[in-house]
Parts: structure tokens; sequence; C-alpha cells
């Protein structure tokens, strides 16, 4: 029998565009599916997760009123950019069996967690090609993350780490979590934490079984933090690749 042909192609991500990427592999994790079966999931606030939370709750009739455009915590802004504060504001999305439990958030929810359960959180740098993830700490008692660690270490439910590439960061994440953490050190600290994760690349993985590597990135006029990626495999994998991005392609960017 001939063996598939197999192709190597290209493709833009803007940013938002990485983010729908991430939440509609997200979505369909297998993980995920069982545990709106039969487990709890917390969405905690962020941007990046509130394309999840979108996709999740759209996937089970249940949007309701759930904005994205303010669904995260500490965030990264321009200087003289101001951050208007909604309903959603630092809250969390907490479904449990396919429920979205309003009012419950992860410190109020995590500490009933175990395996099955499941808890998506962003981060704020990424060493995909070791698995790690930098998560930024202004809390002295370091925030949401102290729920979370005691959830998936302390009694085993796991965690997901959908990340965009823009967040991908040169050497240990380790190594830059012990500089930023350090007593002479000033400004924010670093939780190096690992899970899954889940960058554009796993993502396209995941939805088509390609394999795809950042090649390129930057750009202006709205591309921005772009990335340029190659999809390699057979020649109707990398076609559905194409498709998936070609459909998220418009995705607005964040806040327009």
């Amino acid at each position: 029998m001939e063996e598939d042909k197999i192709v190597t192609k290209q493709a833009l991500l803007t940013i938002s565009a990485g983010k729908r990427l991430i939440a509609k592999a997200v979505s369909s994790l297998a993980q995920i599916q069982k545990a709106l079966e039969n487990h709890t999931i917390i969405i905690v606030a962020g941007t990046t997760n509130g394309y999840v939370a979108e996709e999740l709750l759209n996937q089970i009739d249940q949007l309701g009123d759930f904005s994205r455009d303010t669904f995260f915590r500490g965030v990264t802004i321009k200087p003289g950019k101001n951050v208007v504060k909604g309903a959603y504001f630092a809250k969390d999305i907490v479904l449990k069996k396919g429920k979205w439990i309003k009012g419950e958030n992860v410190f109020t929810s995590a500490p009933q967690l175990g395996p099955g359960d499941i808890i998506l959180k962003g981060g704020n740098a990424v060493d995909a090609a070791h698995k790690e993830v930098g998560i930024l700490i202004g809390h002295p008692e370091i925030g949401t993350s102290a729920p979370i660690l005691q959830a998936v270490i302390g009694r085993r439910a796991e965690l997901i780490l959908p990340i965009g590439l823009e967040k991908r960061v040169f050497g240990d994440i380790g190594t830059i979590a012990a500089k930023l953490n350090a007593t002479n050190a000033s400004g924010v600290r670093m939780l190096a934490v690992s899970g899954t994760i889940v960058t554009e690349l796993d993502a396209l993985e995941h939805l088509t079984g390609v394999s795809a590597e950042l090649v390129a990135s930057g750009g202006i006029y709205g591309a921005e933090g772009s990335c340029w990626l190659t999809v390699t495999g057979r020649e109707d994998q990398v076609g559905q690749a194409l498709e998936i991005m070609k459909s998220i392609a418009g995705e607005p960017a964040f806040g327009a």
C-alpha cells in the first residue's frame, strides 16, 4: 500500500485566534468531557480561560450572561490604559456535573476536589519544550495558587494550563522563579508549576493529529505577537488544521 503523503504548510495565528484555538482544544479533551458528566471543573478567571469558559458554557447551553471581557484577575496592560471592572471581574466559573454553580469560586470549591476533578489555570510564562509554566505572584499568600496546589498536589485533582506562545520564555522557569523569589529581589514573584499544558501547538496536534512548530513571530497593524506556525502531517490532517485556523483568523483582539 502506498504510504500517505506527508506535507508541511504554514499559517499565521494572531494572539486572539490562538486563544480561541486553545479553547477549542481544551473543551474537547477527553478528561474535560468526562468531568462535565461526573466531576467538577473550575475555570480560574483569566483572559485565555475566558475563551475556554465561553466554549464550555456554549457546549452545555449555559452561556447566559457570561462575558469574557472582564473574566480575569491580574493582567498586564500598556501604560495609561485603564481596566474596566465588570460583573465577572476576578470571579471564577465552577461547573459541577455539567451545571454552572454561580457564586462559587476556586477558594470555595477547590477544597472539595479530588481525582477526576479539573482546575484550569492560566500562566504568565511557558517553556513548551520542557512542559513547565510560570505564574506571576503578587499576593503574599500566593492568591488562587494556594487552593490550586492543595487540590492538585495534595488530593490529585488535575491541573490544565491553557497558555499562548506569546508567553514563551528562554531559559529554565525554575531558575527564573528562583531569581524573582530571591530575598534581595523586588517586584512580583513566580511560581513554577507543571500540569497538562495546552499551547497552540498542542491544540493543533490534539484537534487534527498534525505536528505543529513555531517558526517565526511578530507583526504590526494588529498582528503584534502573532505566531507563524508550520503544520506537518498527512494531507487530510494538514487540510483540517488549516481550515480550523482559517475559521478563527478573524477573531477580534481582546477587548476590541
